[in-house]
């Protein structure tokens, strides 16, 4: 299948030295080895604190530049961020007229991949193309793949590695400094990620109540969903309870990616 995200939006980045900007910016490595036009890198713009302000797909345009491909919810605030974290330098950042698109089980597609995983498919910018699908298609296919995405995550109190980032190559350990990078790198070293964005399996339809129970106690909330399936925000302590929302049973299904860590998580 082949959808347009008509929910995402591109920025060009371009001007002096647009990779070294980014680089001091963003949770990812964006250098030449590694983001390519055949691998875009996923990354997310933190906090001083380390907490979540907006996560992207970046692409290699080029002697364009570099191309920003973000949830239209936090593009405009993207934007006034990397202009303000520009100071002087001869840097431009535009909106772009280009547009998203994802395919997946598509087998003879010859489009870059998507950098978190590779079941997700391909990922790529075009002025236009023929679909067969839309964004609610895939946020129902991402969702039962158990991977997060920008409407999941909660501005200013989302920690990165909660996203799952660490395993969905969405941080580099060993590229230097970033915006939030010390609190990041200290709970990776601590193995000390006490929550995280897990699938789960809905055995009710969903109410108004998005709060997840484990018995009178709370372990986290109900951030999206496509039918049976989604994706919660839960305390690793509380995945192997018996869980519930609204009164319903729900279930935790750790997937087979994110692998289980012996200290500090369930």
């Amino acid at each position: 299948m082949i959808a347009y995200l008509d929910d995402r939006a591109v920025l060009v980045v371009s001007g002096e030295d647009v990779r070294g900007f980014l680089n001091g910016l963003v949770t990812s490595d964006v250098s030449e080895t590694a983001l390519t036009p055949e691998t875009p890198v996923w990354a997310g713009l933190l906090s001083a604190q380390g907490k979540y302000i907006t996560d992207m797909i970046l692409h290699d345009g080029g002697e364009a530049g570099i191309f920003i491909d973000v949830h239209k919810s936090r593009a405009e605030d993207l934007a006034k961020k990397l202009r303000m974290y520009r100071l002087r330098r001869a840097i431009d950042i535009a909106p772009s007229a280009l547009n998203v698109f994802a395919g997946w089980k598509e087998r003879a597609l010859e489009r870059p991949h998507d950098p978190r995983l590779p079941a997700l498919g391909h990922r790529w910018l075009a002025a236009g193309g023929s679909v067969d699908a839309g964004a609610a298609d895939w946020h129902a296919y991402r969702i039962g793949l158990g991977v997060p995405d920008t409407p999941d995550f909660e501005i200013d109190k989302t920690m990165w590695l909660e996203t799952n980032a660490a395993e969905l190559n969405g941080v580099s350990f060993s590229k230097g400094c970033y915006v939030g990078q010390e609190n990041t790198a200290r709970m990776n070293w601590r193995a000390k990620v006490n929550k995280r964005f897990l699938p789960v399996m809905l055995a009710e339809p969903v109410g108004e109540d998005r709060t997840i129970m484990a018995g009178d106690r709370e372990a986290g909330t109900l951030r999206s969903f496509a039918g049976a399936h989604g994706i919660a925000s839960l305390r690793v302590e509380y995945a192997d309870a018996a869980l519930t929302l609204g009164g319903h049973p729900v279930s935790v299904h750790w997937p087979q990616w994110l692998p289980r860590k012996a200290e500090g998580e369930a």
